[in-house]
């Protein structure tokens, strides 16, 4: 992964170089704890060490006891689904991959009528076992796959801790089950049995995955101008500090559409603390540059926008025409098209005085995402430690599980009680 800050300096909000030599310095302090907590495997920091200490072989046993299925269906939710689902559909496979992360009913419905659950996986991922949506719609699809005649014991696979109901469903019924790592936030855990199980079913070479993940933790220094993912990182802290208060990440592959949904909760939920962070808005190129560059290039300066692309590609020729005011279209590929629109977003920022940073990958492969996933995560812990920020918690969404818990008769929470004041202004039809 490569980065290029150069348009993010002399702009508003902008950067200087001499902005980024004084960073350095703190950079090199954050390092040193950053480094101290991987040592030490301490609580978040842990993440960082996964490229070595992710269980491949207990990954290979567990998803060896099927047959190559037609279907993987992961239950889950957040981190629980979000690195897996950007794996899944940033690479080619035969085995298709679905995603319930959310309880949506006409959503579950609809994509269980259509599955061949006698050649489905169901990977159901919970590290406590008890998260309301993830074990609401597992049990739906257990009573689906039952009525289906389909033995769902034989097509479970389960993702938990070392305690908890999924857990003990899983010694219940001799299901294979993998452990999901200790001391990592869920929002980290692309990279390790929660996010490669699925991969691993679909074929992927998932000790490539790891090797990316290895590229990105070598890399990691005591200088942001010798690490890539820490220049990201204090340039995007640095730029929020002067009022980019959002980053629209904008990847110019449709493959790493995903990514942008999986960072997105990396960042909100590592970095919202405490009045602070930069709020993440998702966007895809080309097809955004029609819709929300707009906003980006004439709107309020407040803005960072995060380019992201292989510099690999295939190539599909366009062919030649005679019509009018499109000839010059013959002979050139759609790669070149996307790589031209990609260059003149960038420069049409750039002109407009608005923040951007080039972020480049080999090619969406294996190794490469497995570098880019750990890249923004290492950029995360250390905008974490610039902003002095609790990177690894996130007490805004546990307020919420516990309200809606409460609401569903799971239990007495304070949080729950909050929900009957709420305030009413209503405007109805007349």
């Amino acid at each position: 992964m490569n980065v290029d800050l150069g348009n993010a300096l002399e702009t508003t909000p902008g950067l200087t170089t001499e902005t980024l030599d004084r960073l350095d310095s703190r950079v090199a302090a954050a390092h040193d704890r950053i480094a101290a907590g991987m040592a030490d495997d301490e609580f978040g920091y842990a993440a960082l060490t996964l490229p070595e200490t992710a269980d491949l072989d207990a990954i290979r046993a567990a998803t060896g006891r099927f047959d190559r299925p037609e279907a993987v269906l992961t239950v889950g939710i957040g981190g629980s689904a979000l690195g897996a689902a950007t794996l899944a559909n940033a690479l080619e496979s035969d085995v298709d991959a679905y995603f319930l992360d959310n309880v949506d009913p006409d959503a579950v419905d609809a994509l269980l009528a259509d599955l061949p659950l006698s050649e489905t996986v169901v990977n159901v991922v919970s590290k406590s076992g008890t998260t309301a949506e993830t074990l609401a719609n597992f049990l739906v699809v257990r009573e689906a796959m039952t009525e289906a005649g389909v033995d769902w014991t034989e097509r479970t696979l389960v993702t938990t801790g070392e305690e908890g109901n999924l857990r003990a469903l899983a010694d219940a019924h001799d299901l294979p089950a993998l452990d999901v790592p200790e001391g990592v936030p869920g929002r980290f855990t692309a990279i390790s049995t929660v996010g490669l199980a699925v991969p691993a079913l679909q074929g992927h070479d998932v000790e490539a995955v790891l090797a990316g993940g290895r590229d990105g933790m070598t890399s990691l220094s005591g200088s942001l101008f010798e690490t890539p993912a820490y220049a990201y990182g204090a340039a995007t802290y640095a730029l929020a500090e002067r009022g980019a208060l959002t980053n629209a990440v904008m990847p110019y592959a449709e493959s790493l559409e995903t990514f942008a949904e999986w960072f997105a909760q990396l960042w909100a939920e590592s970095l919202g603390k405490d009045g602070l962070g930069q709020t993440p808005a998702r966007a895809l190129g080309a097809t955004d540059q029609h819709s929300q560059l707009q906003l980006y290039r004439a709107g309020p300066p407040d803005k960072l926008v995060s380019l992201i692309r292989p510099t690999e590609r295939s190539s599909t020729p366009i062919p030649e025409t005679d019509l009018d005011g499109l000839a010059y279209l013959g002979g050139s590929s759609l790669a070149d098209l996307l790589d031209a629109e990609f260059e003149a977003t960038e420069a049409s920022l750039a002109a407009a005085g608005v923040p951007n940073v080039r972020l480049e990958i080999d090619r969406v492969d294996e190794r490469s995402l497995g570098e880019l996933l750990y890249g923004m995560e290492a950029a995360c812990v250390l905008y974490g430690e610039l902003a002095s920020v609790s990177t690894f918690t996130q007490p805004a969404v546990e307020w919420g599980k516990k309200a809606a818990r409460g609401l569903l008769g799971g239990g007495d929470f304070e949080e729950a009680a909050a929900v009957a004041n709420k305030r009413e202004h209503r405007i109805e039809r007349s």
